[in-house]
């Protein structure tokens, strides 16, 4: 057989296969991580994708929940403002009771003083008159005007005996006199003292009325303090609270309005009852309670807001004046400012006196200059006690400073 024939290929002819099969190989590898490189990305992208979705349904739930909490916030502080309303109406009326109580408490005081100096002077005057009857019973007695017969009969001086009878007839009608006095003064006298028992167990009862009504005000003053608490716990951020305090002006000022409208009606109304305002009144007029401007007219109150009035920092139960005559628009609650009164002193002047534990005058009431017509106290869920005070000239608020001394 013939040899076998080995073919050589030259050395460069076989470096280039090895290089282009290296070259293919490579570009398969590369291709290979391209695809995975791609397929990666694509997983990746899928992936942050997918993430994003989630976080977006997340914050999505959160703001739900937020708006919920926000909500439920709301209504437990709207709840809690009601409850207020409901501690600061029962504390006012209590108040206002046991005020009329204390007033009656001082009448009968006044009156049982008055009736034990009279039941005094009777007695004396019963004692009296018993010394003068036995005085002239004695006298009687003594001189023998006891025996009128003996006198008549006896004739010896018949010339005198008309004028000793006469003499006797006087003397008798002075007893008598005497004795009808002494029955009037023993009349008086029990009457006095049925009256003066009657108004001591008046004043007993007052006193076990007092002691009660005072027990119940400081158990809804409690109760008040505990509402006030629970209100405070619910923070409100500081928008929160520039725009409750903007709803609580809003609301005050359509009130004033509305207020304004119907005592321009009551004025066409009743011409004779004429208010003549409070225009000619500056530097004249007195505050309406003692205490210390805690806060005065056109300082900051909450952001851009401004107090259109005053308050007065003062005890509680101390009494509040009206500054002028007039007659009573508005006594109820009022949110924000708690038990209100508001009172017309006619062409367009008003004045407002909130923040009270009490309030006793009611609408319609006319009222002259220094009545009593509310306490100082602090409804409306204030901290402390004071008078919150504005004067109003058709429904835009003026500086008080301007008109009292």
């Amino acid at each position: 057989m013939p040899n076998s024939i080995n073919i050589k290929y030259p050395t460069s002819k076989r470096s280039q296969h090895n290089a282009g099969f290296a070259f293919c190989l490579g570009l398969l590898v590369l291709c290979l991580f391209f695809i995975g490189k791609v397929q990666a990305n694509a997983n990746s992208s899928s992936n942050k994708s997918s993430q994003t979705t989630q976080q977006l349904s997340d914050l999505q739930q959160a703001i739900n929940q937020q708006k919920q909490n926000l909500l439920n916030t709301n209504v437990k502080i709207s709840d809690l403002e009601q409850q207020l309303k409901t501690d600061d109406l029962a504390i006012g009326k209590i108040a206002k009771d046991l005020s009329n109580t204390s007033s009656e408490l001082s009448a009968t005081e006044k009156k049982l003083a008055e009736l034990s100096a009279e039941k005094t002077q009777l007695e004396l005057d019963k004692k009296q008159q018993e010394q003068i009857l036995a005085k002239q019973l004695r006298a009687a007695y003594s001189a023998g005007h006891h025996d009128y017969l003996k006198l008549i009969l006896n004739q010896e001086k018949p010339s005198e005996v008309q004028r000793t009878i006469t003499h006797y007839q006087y003397l008798n009608t002075a007893r008598i006199k005497e004795i009808e006095t002494f029955k009037s003064t023993i009349t008086q006298l029990n009457n006095i003292t049925q009256q003066y028992q009657q108004q001591a167990a008046q004043l007993s009862e007052l006193t076990q009325t007092q002691s009660q009504q005072k027990k119940i005000l400081e158990l809804s003053k409690v109760k008040q303090q505990q509402t006030l608490k629970a209100l405070n716990k619910k923070a409100l951020t500081e928008q929160q609270k520039l725009n409750k305090l903007e709803q609580e002006e809003k609301a005050l000022v359509a009130l004033l309005k509305k207020m304004a409208a119907d005592a321009e009606r009551a004025k066409r109304a009743k011409e004779a009852e004429k208010l003549v305002g409070l225009s000619k009144l500056k530097r004249k007029l007195s505050w309406p309670v003692k205490g210390r401007i805690s806060h005065s007219f056109g300082s900051s109150k909450q952001g851009y807001l401004k107090w259109k009035g005053v308050l007065i920092s003062a005890p509680i139960g101390r009494e509040v004046k009206t500054i002028h005559n007039g007659t009573i628009l508005f006594s109820d609650w009022l949110k924000g400012y708690g038990l209100v009164t508001v009172v017309d002193h006619g062409d367009g002047y008003m004045s407002l006196y909130g923040h009270n534990q009490a309030l006793l005058k009611s609408v319609g009431d006319r009222v002259e200059a220094g009545e009593p017509i509310a306490l100082v106290g602090q409804s409306g869920g204030q901290a402390n006690s004071g008078l919150y005070f504005e004067i109003r000239h058709t429904g835009l608020a003026v500086n008080p400073k301007l008109w009292c001394k």
